[in-house]
């Protein structure tokens, strides 16, 4: 398979959520970054943002964790996970239950009567829930081979 062989990427049996992964990913960890610049430098632009960006991460959260389970079915022919794969599998979930709670923390802050209660748990929530999308990030690159042997 070369380098640009579209066809061969996109029809891999487990392509689409390493593919898909990014996404949620960068739009969540920039989101969290402008979250706390916006409550630093109280740039109401900067909270815009952030909103959109944790939101989109949210919507994303939902096709990710179902080409994880359809890899993990399809490639593994949905043997018994355990080791790494399971702790990816475990975090994964859990970085996707942060990642939409903290997107109904931000589209409940939109309502100006809950904006100055929610930042106060949002920030926190959102930097646990970055350092578990981090742990979840590293394991996946380990499961695929990429951050050292399976």
């Amino acid at each position: 398979m070369g380098a640009f062989d579209l066809k061969s990427a996109l029809l891999a049996r487990h392509a689409q959520h390493v593919v898909l992964v990014h996404f949620p990913i960068a739009l969540f960890l920039v989101g969290v970054f402008l979250d706390y610049a916006a409550r630093f430098t109280k740039r109401a632009v900067f909270a815009t943002v952030a909103s959109f960006n944790i939101i989109t991460a949210a919507v994303f959260v939902f096709p990710v964790l179902v080409t994880g389970v359809l890899a993990w079915r399809w490639q593994l022919e949905g043997q018994r996970l355990h080791g790494t794969l399971l702790l990816h599998l475990v975090f994964g979930c859990l970085s996707g239950v942060l990642i939409v709670t903290t997107a109904v923390l931000h589209w409940r802050a939109r309502d100006q009567e809950n904006a100055g209660v929610d930042w106060k748990l949002r920030l926190p929530l959102e930097a646990a829930a970055a350092l578990v999308v981090a742990v979840t990030a590293h394991l996946g690159g380990i499961v695929a081979g990429v951050n050292g042997p399976v």
